[in-house]
């Protein structure tokens, strides 16, 4: 009869999940991770684009001297973790299974527990990253915390429509064209969602463009108008994830908002930050645990010893996103609600 610790003990779990490929995300790409071993770190917020040139002096002349645009900011991860409870009558049946079948199911639900516990963990990392990229802040208010990280965008790259682009008389390429134009390079991606881009296709002016070029209405002839005007193609980002309230309910929201645009270019937009948990400082203090034995997210199975005893699955985290190239990106809400007035008659 195998104690719970032994069949999941600290090796196993972690060798579990360094070894499971999870599902990527479009902020693996975007800010691609990197691991720190320590909580506070420093990052390089990028200048302006555009050269700054340099004078022509005589040949016997010193040389004039610049100034570096780049600045440092600083932060501090943020630690993030969940965990499940093993109930009592799961753990008595992994004690003492009928047949191999029955401890290799009930081993599997385990960890597929620890499946949800670490992508829970990236869902929240990616949260994080889709809020840096279309609003320039991260805004924790949970757990009792309540603070921003600001990456400083530019004022006049945060944008927003004069008229909706769902509505009749916007003009979406203007807009582009009038935005871009603000930045001190051209965009070579946008990211948006398929609300926006329906829009796109079904407004009046991209009608009229693709009754002018002989296109159908479809993603396809829209990126091929974007194209004839010198714009980059759109991509649309969608995915969902869940969120429990206090009461137990699940709520479904999205990582990137769905009235909003997203123009950036080529460069890396910045990196996604790991570092130590307290839980994984604690193991990497044990003689003999190698400091690469734990990947980005730390997972454990273990027991509290205080009444009432029991349990648990954890899967724990610190990370935030870096964002350099904050200073050049264009962020604009596209979707914009219409207000009504409405009177009363006495």
């Amino acid at each position: 009869m195998p104690a719970i610790l032994d069949l999941f003990n600290q090796k196993t779990v972690l060798d579990y999940v360094q070894n499971r490929q999870y599902p990527q995300l479009l902020g693996d790409t975007l800010f691609p991770s990197t691991k720190i071993n320590q909580l506070d770190f420093e990052f390089l917020r990028g200048g302006s684009k555009t050269p700054i040139v340099a004078s022509i002096s005589a040949f016997d002349a010193e040389a004039e001297i610049g100034s570096r645009e780049a600045s440092v900011q600083a932060a501090e991860l943020g630690y993030i973790k969940r965990k499940m409870q093993l109930k009592e009558k799961d753990l008595i049946a992994l004690r003492n299974p009928r047949t191999p079948a029955e401890q290799n199911y009930l081993t599997s639900l385990v960890y597929n527990d620890l499946d949800v516990l670490v992508q829970g963990v990236y869902a929240r990392v990616e949260k994080m990253r889709m809020e840096a990229l279309a609003t320039g802040k991260i805004t924790i208010n949970e757990n009792n915390l309540n603070f921003n990280v600001d990456y400083h965008v530019p004022e006049e790259h945060q944008v927003v429509a004069t008229t909706s682009w769902d509505a009749d008389g916007a003009d979406p390429i203007k807009d582009l064209q009038d935005w871009f134009a603000l930045l001190d390079y051209v965009p070579t991606r946008i990211l948006t969602s398929s609300k926006v881009q329906t829009a796109l296709i079904r407004s009046k002016a991209f009608a009229d463009y693709f009754k002018t070029a002989g296109l159908l209405p479809s993603v396809g002839s829209l990126n091929a108008v974007m194209q004839s005007f010198g714009l980059p193609t759109i991509v649309t980002y969608d995915a969902k994830y869940r969120k429990q309230g206090a009461n137990g309910i699940y709520t479904v929201e999205r990582y990137f908002p769905e009235d909003t645009l997203v123009a950036f270019g080529d460069d890396q937009l910045g990196q996604t930050v790991y570092g130590p948990t307290p839980e994984e400082s604690r193991l990497i203090a044990t003689p003999g645990v190698q400091q690469g034995t734990v990947g980005n997210v730390f997972t454990t199975v273990y027991e509290t010893t205080q009444d009432p005893i029991a349990t648990w699955e954890k899967a724990a985290a610190t990370a935030l996103p870096s964002f350099p190239e904050a200073e050049n990106v264009l962020q604009a809400k596209v979707l914009v609600p219409t207000t009504t007035t409405t009177t009363t008659s006495k």
